[in-house]
C-alpha cells in the first residue's frame, strides 16, 4: 500500500498558523470538529478516520482574546485522547509555544514544577511525542517527558534576518541575564558563520527576587556598537526595556530585541514604546493580538517559523533526521 502521508490537524485557535505549516510542506489539514455548548463546555473530535495513521496536531499554547491558555491546553488534551481512542498509530503534538514552561524547578519551598505536570498530562492522554521550539529551559523540558521530544530553534531564521546588519556595523549579542548566555552565544556563533565576521558578546548582571528585578551592570563592551538583545520570550517587556536602557547608557548606537515568542502581555506595548529599542523581531509562534496595528507596523518584525515546522513534520513522518533543524545551524 502507498503511504497516505501524515494526518495533520490544527485546532481552531491555531488554524492560521497550521495552514501556513501545511502549505509550506505541500500538505493539507485534516477536518475536525470543535462544538461549543451553552455552559462553556465543548467536544472536539477528528472528522476523518485516523486508524493506524501517523497523526500530527498543531496547537500553540498561549492566551489570546478568544481562549485562555488553560482552555487551549484542555482542548489539546481532549483531542489527543479522542485520537488515541480512534486508534491513531502515532500522535505527535506540534507545540510552537509550550505553556507553563517557565516554572521548571523549585526555587522556593513548596513551589510547583509545572513543566513536569504538563508533560504528565500530555503523556496520560496518549501523546507519542512532542515537538516544540525554544523552550525556556531545554534541560528541564527534556527531563520532564518520558516520551520522545524534539526541540527546534529559530536562531538560523533570526540570523538570516540580522546578517545584513553586520556588513557595515559592529555587532554585539547581549543576554539580558546570566541564564540566557548560552542562548545568546548560540545566536552569535550562527551570525559569525553566516557573515564571516567577528561578533562579540555581553550580558546583563540582573537579579530577580519575589518578582522584583534589580541590577543594570553590562558585562562586556557595547560602546559604539549595534546591540542585539536575545531572549526566549517577551511577556511584559520589562527585561528587554531594562537591558536596552543599560546598553544605551554604556554607549550602544542601536538596539535590536530578538525573542522567539512574542507573548506581549497587556501592558507590554506601553513598556516597550518608551524603551530605546529600534526594532523588535519575533516569530509567529504566537499571534501578537494585544499590540496595536500601528505599533506592530512601526516597531515589530515577524519571522515565520511555519516552514521550519512543516519540514520537521515531513522528516518525522519519513523517519529522517531532525538534527539540522533542531540545532538551528
Amino acid at each position: 500500500m502507498s503511504d497516505p502521508g501524515p494526518a495533520v490537524f490544527a485546532l481552531n485557535s491555531c488554524r492560521t498558523f497550521g495552514e501556513a505549516v501545511v502549505s509550506s510542506a505541500a500538505m493539507e489539514l485534516m477536518p475536525h470538529e470543535e462544538r461549543e455548548f451553552e455552559d462553556g463546555e465543548f467536544k472536539i473530535r477528528p472528522m476523518s478516520s485516523v486508524r493506524n495513521r501517523d497523526v500530527f496536531v498543531i496547537q500553540s499554547l498561549y492566551s489570546d482574546a478568544q481562549q485562555s491558555v488553560c482552555e487551549k491546553l484542555c482542548r489539546l488534551l481532549f483531542f489527543t485522547g479522542a485520537l488515541r481512542d480512534a486508534c491513531a498509530d502515532r500522535i505527535t503534538l506540534v507545540l510552537p509555544y509550550l505553556c507553563f514552561s517557565r516554572k521548571d524547578q523549585k526555587s522556593r519551598s513548596r513551589d510547583p514544577v509545572t513543566t513536569r505536570y504538563v508533560a504528565s498530562m500530555l503523556e496520560a492522554v496518549g501523546a507519542s511525542q512532542v515537538v516544540t521550539m525554544d523552550v525556556h529551559n531545554l534541560a528541564a523540558f527534556q527531563n520532564a517527558f518520558r516520551i520522545p521530544t524534539e526541540h527546534l530553534e529559530a536562531r538560523r531564521l533570526f540570523a538570516d534576518q540580522l546578517s545584513r546588519l553586520a556588513l557595515n556595523v559592529d555587532l554585539v549579542v547581549v543576554s539580558p541575564d546570566i541564564g540566557g548566555i548560552k542562548r545568546a552565544n548560540a545566536l552569535r556563533e550562527t551570525l559569525c558563520r553566516q557573515t564571516r565576521q567577528v561578533i562579540t558578546s555581553a550580558w546583563m548582571d540582573k537579579h530577580r527576587s519575589a518578582g522584583v528585578v534589580s541590577g543594570d551592570a553590562v558585562i562586556g563592551e557595547v560602546e559604539g556598537r549595534t546591540v542585539i538583545v536575545v531572549d526566549d520570550m517577551i511577556s511584559r517587556g520589562t527585561t528587554l526595556a531594562r537591558t536596552a536602557r543599560a546598553c544605551r547608557q554604556h554607549g550602544a548606537l542601536q538596539v535590536y530585541a530578538i525573542a522567539t515568542h512574542g507573548l506581549f502581555a497587556a501592558d507590554a506595548e506601553a513598556v516597550l514604546s518608551t524603551a530605546p529599542i529600534d526594532h523588535i523581531v519575533v516569530t509567529n509562534s504566537v499571534t501578537p493580538g494585544r499590540l496595536s496595528k500601528e505599533f506592530q507596523t512601526q516597531r515589530v518584525q515577524t519571522v515565520s517559523v511555519a516552514p521550519l515546522f512543516g519540514e520537521a513534520i515531513r522528516r518525522m513522518h519519513e523517519g529522517r533526521s531532525l538534527v539540522e533543524l533542531a540545532e538551528g545551524n
